[in-house]
């Protein structure tokens, strides 16, 4: 009842406030959660916009779509490369951060893909790869631009990963894996064909243990950067592309949330101070994430996923993680 009251009466604020003077990211904002997200900061004057895509001529249609509709400045929004399925692309994204951009206020990490079919990308399967290792590699690797821009102009930036609520529809069956082999378990074929349907859920839960992990390590009061993550809610988007069974397309008719209504939800969380940091926000405020995460067994899990992820990210780029 609770789902149901959120997505069908729950009033989500209309993004008012001003964002001059500011640089936002927002990956995946050629289409969905991410373009609305971006045409928001857009309508609310921010000085640079980055849509980050992987495919440059639709950013480019989203940027003119954007500019049309909210009669931005054509200098405003920049359309740049990024492919989160190479480890290759996500550092060339973040180089050309480091070296063109003087500051970064907001990045909204939206990109993300729910598949069900198997395939490895990199080194893990590909909704794995995507929606975790990459968006916590990007997180690393511009955790220092946003660092100088807090020293730099006196303010607090913020890094939000768009999150779900399925993340509480899994148990992570993968759990009783031996030490140091969650992440192969997770992405190997057996695992994944036996819960195929728990693969988005399971990345989602993933990342919540992410953002925890960031945030007791380096907690807010010593961190000049907020990490936060967020729920929207089921909404009308691109991401369920490859979800195609009548029960959630039925649930989706039913309950979804339109495209701009849950981009409120990544707006708010992009906005947000220390006191987010770390936490799971939905319906735009602070809320309780899944019971296992805040478990005891969900605290040793969430412990050697980061033990394990920390040594991956590692393994792409020698000591990326110190820069958390």
């Amino acid at each position: 009842m609770g789902f149901i009251y959120s997505q069908l009466f729950k009033r989500l604020p209309y993004p008012a406030e001003s964002y001059a003077g500011k640089t936002v990211i927002v990956t995946g904002s050629n289409v969905g959660l991410g373009k609305e997200a971006a045409r928001h900061f857009a309508r609310l004057g921010v000085s640079t916009l980055i849509l980050a895509v992987r495919s440059i001529e639709k950013g480019t249609a989203a940027k003119e779509d954007i500019e049309a509709t909210t009669n931005c400045a054509k200098d405003v929004i920049q359309v740049w490369q990024l492919d989160m399925a190479s480890y290759a692309s996500v550092q060339k994204f973040a180089e050309r951060v480091d070296s063109e951009l003087n500051r970064v206020d907001i990045f909204i990490a939206n990109a993300g893909v729910a598949r069900l079919k198997y395939a490895i990308v990199e080194e893990d399967k590909t909704t794995i790869t995507i929606n975790v290792v990459s968006t916590f590699l990007l997180a690393a690797l511009v955790m220092p631009k946003l660092k100088a821009t807090a020293a730099q102009f006196d303010t607090r930036p913020t890094f939000t990963i768009t999150d779900s609520e399925v993340h509480a529809r899994t148990q992570l069956p993968q759990k009783s894996a031996p030490d140091g082999e969650l992440f192969v378990t997770i992405s190997g074929k057996e695992t994944a064909d036996k819960y195929f349907e728990q693969q988005y859920p399971v990345s989602k839960l993933l990342e919540v243990f992410g953002v925890r992990s960031i945030a007791e390590n380096h907690p807010a009061s010593v961190s000049p950067v907020t990490v936060n993550c967020v729920n929207p809610g089921p909404c009308h988007s691109e991401l369920d592309r490859d979800l195609k069974t009548w029960g959630f397309w039925l649930k989706k008719l039913l309950l979804a949330r339109s495209t701009e209504y849950g981009s409120r939800t990544l707006v708010h969380a992009g906005s947000q101070g220390k006191e987010t940091h770390g936490q799971y926000l939905s319906d735009c405020a602070v809320a309780e994430p899944a019971p296992l995460v805040t478990s005891k067994e969900g605290k040793e899990l969430q412990d050697r996923l980061w033990g394990e992820l920390v040594k991956k990210l590692d393994g792409i780029k020698l000591g990326v993680t110190k820069n958390f």
